[in-house]
């Protein structure tokens, strides 16, 4: 009331919901969108509603500056920003959006070169600073989060690098009767190294490795990896039985064992490929996984590196570990994938 104009107050109590009774507790109110822009009133045309908004807006934050801001978490973690490399990596495929496929790009850069120290993982980085051994979830959702930008755009690199951190898991983490805990070997003695199985507020690590061996040991033909997945979901096995909800991100890795998973790797041009990716994209395939290698891609290892790119774009389907001659026709293609249209 004191800082704003009888026109500004207007505009401003509406949309944030002060003309009407407290939100909170009964006696004060948590601002919020209560009223879109366009549909305020005071007998205002929508431009002018929302240049009257943007100037209270001014002079409240003008007066809020003057004032001790809330202190803010700065800490980068490792872990996190797995999770959203990979979220970012799943909306930019989605949405069409290469502005994200950029900023979860971004992230798995910033992580290699400030928390990937002498073939370890950190866990924290702050002020410029990097610390911590890093954990399973650390080590478990950056391999994911970089499948899953391996889908939106290909960088070998990348894929080495996720072969490196579950090459670590498997030589510090795994547990002899499998599955993996949540601590290195050489990790500070604690009084008790948990090998935790069950979701919570975040995937558990063991089901997020589960399914990221499952598909490197799929797109590689790796047998290691995929034997170390199986071991972990039998280790598991009394408490998904005991607990089936509880345990959402192993029963997904067990459903890659029970039905056999669709690998799709498409060699070509990027502009030749780009219909092609767009097909085997299209609509919803949990057991797709597809990735798009241009023809230039140098040092592909494993299996990769006998899809062999030919004249046209060819694609080269696999299911589990069996895989059909190369196709080089959209038509083919729809054949091979059991559809009627290549769309």
């Amino acid at each position: 009331n004191e800082l704003l104009t009888p026109e500004e107050n207007l505009i401003a109590r509406e949309h944030y919901g002060l003309d009407k009774a407290p939100n909170f507790e009964g006696k004060s109110w948590h601002l919020h969108a209560a009223v879109a822009i366009d549909d305020l009133g005071g007998g205002m045309s929508p431009v002018d509603a929302r240049d009257t908004l943007e100037s209270a807006r001014a002079k409240l934050l003008a007066t809020r500056d003057t004032r001790v801001w809330p202190g803010r978490d700065e800490k980068v973690l490792t872990s996190w920003n797995g999770l959203m490399i990979k979220a970012m990596a799943t909306a930019s495929r989605a949405l069409n959006r290469p502005d994200l496929t950029a900023s979860a790009e971004a992230s798995a850069r910033f992580i290699r070169e400030s928390l990937w120290k002498d073939g370890r993982l950190l866990a924290s980085h702050k002020n410029g600073h990097s610390r911590f051994t890093a954990y399973l979830d650390d080590y478990a959702f950056m391999a994911e989060g970089l499948l899953e930008l391996l889908r939106c755009r290909w960088k070998t690199a990348d894929l080495v690098f996720a072969c490196k951190l579950v090459d670590v898991l498997l030589e510090r983490f795994e547990a002899p009767e499998g599955g993996f805990f949540f601590t290195a070997d050489d990790h500070e003695t604690l009084i008790h190294r948990p090998k935790p199985f069950s979701d919570e507020a975040t995937p558990a690590g063991n089901g997020v490795i589960t399914v990221v061996l499952l598909r490197l040991g799929h797109l590689l033909g790796e047998t290691r990896y995929i034997e170390a997945a199986h071991r972990t979901l039998r280790a598991a096995w009394p408490a998904i039985c005991d607990h089936p909800h509880a345990h959402g991100t192993l029963l997904s890795a067990l459903r890659n064992v029970l039905e056999e998973p669709e690998t799709i790797v498409i060699r070509g041009k990027p502009d030749a490929m780009a219909r092609w990716v767009h097909y085997v994209n299209a609509g919803y395939n949990p057991r797709r996984v597809a990735f798009a290698i241009p023809i230039d891609a140098p040092d592909l290892p494993g299996a990769l590196a006998v899809r062999e790119p030919r004249e046209k774009v060819a694609a080269y389907v696999c299911r589990g570990m069996t895989c059909d001659p190369p196709v080089t026709s959209l038509e083919e293609l729809a054949h091979t994938l059991g559809s009627n249209t290549a769309g």
